[in-house]
Formats: C-alpha cells, structure tokens, sequence
C-alpha cells in the first residue's frame, strides 16, 4: 500500500486546506440563497415580506449566533455531527449525522428540479413552458448533478471554483430583478397593491405548509462547518464569512420578494422558477428582454454550484461516521488520487437520482417538488434540533470560557439559552407544519403518505446502520 503524501495514514490529516474567507462566504451564499424560495414567497402573496423579517430575526440571527460559537468551539471536519456527538455521545451524534446527510437525497431532487425550470427561460417567456415539462426537467437534473458530483469528485481545489461560482451566479441575477422591479414599479407602478395590512402574516391552512419553507431558505450556515478541516484559519475564517453572507443573504430575499411583486401578482407565479419568470417579464415590458435571458442563464450554473455545496458539505458527515465505523468503513475512506470522500459523493448522488424518479411516478411535477422540499425540511430540522440543544449543554463545561480563539454566543448563559431555546422551538414548529398538506395538493392523503413514510424508513434505515456498527465495533474489541 501506498504511503500518503504528508505521511500519515489519518485520513482526515490527509485532506487539503484550501477554503479561505472569500470561498467561505460564496459557498454560504451558493448553500443558502435560493431563488427558488423568493418564487416561493412572492407565491405566497404580500404576507411573505413579514415572514422574512420574523424568519430572519427569529431564527436567521440566532442560528447564526450558535453556529459561529459551535463551529469556533469545535473547527472539526464533520461539523453539526462533532457537535451532537460532543453534547450527547455517539448515539445521538450519529442521528444528527445520518439525518442531515440523507436530507440530501430528498433536497437534491427538489433543487434539481427549480434549477431546470429555471434554465427554462434562458431562452425567455417563449420557453418558459418547458418549465413544466417532465422530460426537460428530469434531463436537466440529470445534467446539473452530473457537473456537480464530477467537480467535485475531483476535489476542493477544483469544485471550490463551481462554488465560488454559484454564489455570484446566484447574486447577481438577484440583484438584475432587484433593478428590473424598482424600474417597473417607478415607470408603470407595482402589479401588487402593498399595505401595512396585506404584509402582515395570514393564517390559512391551505398555505401554512409554505411558512417552514421560510425558515428552511434560511438554513444551511452550518454547512460548511462540516468542511472545517479543509478551511485555512477556520476559527477566523468562519466567525467573519457567516456574518457577512448572511447579511447579504437576508437582503436579497426580502428585496426580490419585492420586486416579483411589483412585476407581477402572486397567484400566477411559478413556485418553482417564478423569480426567471418575473424577469422576463420585467426585462421585456422594458425592451431589454435580453437582461431576463442573461440571468435564466447565469442562475442555472448558479444553482449548479448550490448542488456542488451541498455536495461537497454534506458528503464530509458520512465521511467521518464512517472513520468513526457506525457506517460501513468505506465511507471512511478518500480518493487514491484526489483525496476526496469519493463513496459518500457517489451514493448521495445515486440514491438522489432515485428518489428524483420515484417522486415523479403518479404526480405531477409541482406535487413532485412539494413532496421533496416537505420531506428535506423534516429530515433537515432533526438536526438542527440537536444543533440548539447541543449549544445550550456545552455552554456549562469550563472550556467554553478558556477558548481564546472562540466567538460566543454574547450575553453568556442567558443569551445561549435565548438563542438556543428560540432556534429550538421555532424549529420543532416549523416540523409539524411541514406535515401539514399543501391546499394545491391533488390528493392530500396520498401527499400525507408518502411524506410519512418517506421519512420513517429513511430514520429507520439509519438506526439499522449504526446498531450493526455498533455491533461490528465489539466484535473487533473482543476480537
């Protein structure tokens, strides 16, 4: 066998260092910021404004107070799965882990998916209705995973730039709709009358399903965390990039919320692929329909590099429970050549591809989309559960104080306890209303059904894995 580079058989000494603050804050900008949640919100008509600023105070700063102190206490490679495991052992850590990385499979469809009915309108208005065409929309997935998986196969190095990309590729078309709505709306006036009255929060069980959806655009800062091994000055680097993408990201949602709106009204846009929608429109009302067509364009390879963050995050969490052997141990194992988790990427990628499929039988394609975003947000949030809870423990052990390097939570005790006990509770509320079917489901039972079963079998699935590991691990202490 083959001696490492550096010498040592660690495979987790063996990874690169190569993320600095720029790659960090543009993977957090790739990872977070979605287009597909403005479409989504400005979907949802005038309410959405409020929810975004009630989803960022509530849950957005607070989220982002317990991952800067958690992923500055403990820069390890693994991230949400090194927290859980450090609060509550092994057990629990591998239910953190198992559930955050299999998100993915039902996330990965669904992004897929919004990325396809987004490239769409590269070609503009005349080709949005390819937006819900199934075989368009299952070709494009297929393409846009292709690029991520093999970028990324390749190592950081190389995917990093699919990263990188992805954020300004995600920016900036936001910021194109952010000028073509406030031109619209000073040269024509707004499609949508806003009010004090109509932006407050509405409760309507035909579209509470949607308000999780906020909280779940606004997740993913811990993602990264997870690559903390492979970041340089990774203490430093992280505390600076979480703050300032978030800033960013928390603008652009509540300013091209607006500008949809002011373009066009709610209920005809497209949940998926509304934000491209509006563009063309926009661009088009004001004779520079090429603007519209530009953007479709860059935002397709954009959400490409949000499929490459995801990739590359959450593939290291199999990767290190596989070096901790509850998974079976070639997900320990990296790259001869390229020294990247290369199991974990490929069977993300496969069974992703699957469910991608499996959706589609007997539903139709915005059925499809809803059943995998509702599904990603519940297997999501089960983590995150233990995310909250794991700060408030770990605030009591001595060390907390000692940790030179380490950006805290401020206020102390009490303000952990703030930050944690709202990301918790706002959280376990945004679960159950994930099970909530939406009013434009076809068959809301078959909807409830499947979403049930999906993600029992897939939590079940994981406690199976780590009882036999558990299993294989005292046979080898005996042995």
């Amino acid at each position: 066998m083959s001696q490492p580079a550096n010498g040592t058989s660690d495979p987790i000494k063996q990874l690169r260092k190569t993320m600095g603050f720029w790659d960090v804050l543009l993977f957090n900008i790739a990872t977070v910021l979605g287009p597909r949640w403005v479409a989504a919100a400005a979907h949802n008509g005038t309410s959405s404004i409020s929810l975004w600023l009630l989803a960022a105070v509530f849950f957005f700063v607070p989220t982002a107070f317990v991952i800067t102190e958690l992923s500055t206490r403990f820069p390890h490679e693994g991230g949400l799965y090194v927290w859980s495991k450090e609060a509550f052992g092994d057990f629990h850590g591998f239910v953190a882990g198992w559930t955050y990385w299999i998100y993915s499979f039902f996330y990965f469809p669904g992004l897929l998916l919004a990325s396809a009915a987004m490239g769409a309108y590269i070609g503009g208005s005349s080709w949005g209705h390819l937006a819900q065409s199934r075989p368009f929309l299952l070709g494009g997935s297929f393409l846009l995973l292709a690029v991520a998986v093999g970028m990324n196969l390749v190592g950081l190095n190389i995917g990093k730039w699919l990263q990188n990309a992805g954020g300004l590729m995600t920016y900036v078309p936001l910021l194109l709709l952010i000028a073509t709505g406030g031109t619209i709306w000073l040269r024509y006036g707004s499609a949508t009358h806003f009010t004090w009255a109509n932006m407050l929060p509405q409760w309507n069980w035909e579209t509470v399903n949607f308000w999780p959806q906020i909280l779940f655009a606004f997740a993913g800062l811990e993602l990264v965390s997870a690559m903390s091994d492979e970041i340089r000055d990774a203490q430093r680097t992280l505390a600076r990039a979480i703050w300032g993408s978030g800033i960013l990201i928390a603008v652009a949602y509540i300013a091209s919320t607006f500008a949809v709106l002011a373009i066009m009204q709610a209920a005809p846009v497209d949940p998926k692929s509304g934000v491209y929608q509006a563009l063309s429109i926009g661009s088009e009302a004001l004779k520079i329909g090429l603007v519209g067509m530009i953007a479709a364009f860059l935002v397709t390879f954009g959400n490409a590099g949000g499929v490459g963050t995801t990739v590359a995050g959450l593939s290291r969490v199999p990767f290190i429970v596989g070096v901790d052997r509850y998974l079976p141990a070639a997900f320990g194992k990296l790259h001869p050549k390229w020294r990247t988790p290369y199991v974990s990427i490929l069977v993300q990628a496969g069974i992703s591809l699957a469910l991608l499929l499996l959706s589609n039988i007997n539903e139709t394609t915005s059925g499809a989309y809803q059943i995998l975003v509702d599904a990603a947000t519940i297997l999501y949030f089960i983590p995150f559960l233990y995310m909250y809870a794991a700060v408030i423990k770990l605030a009591g052990r001595k060390d907390r104080d000692a940790n030179e390097h380490a950006v805290l939570i401020p206020g102390g005790k009490i303000g952990v306890w703030i930050a944690g006990g709202f990301g918790f509770l706002i959280t376990l509320g945004g679960i159950v209303l994930s099970f909530v079917p939406p009013g434009e489901s076809e068959n809301k039972f078959i909807f409830s059904v499947k979403l049930i079963s999906g993600t029992v079998i897939a939590v079940a699935l994981g406690l199976l894995l780590y009882y036999r590991g558990v299993r294989a691990k005292a046979k080898e202490a005996a042995g």
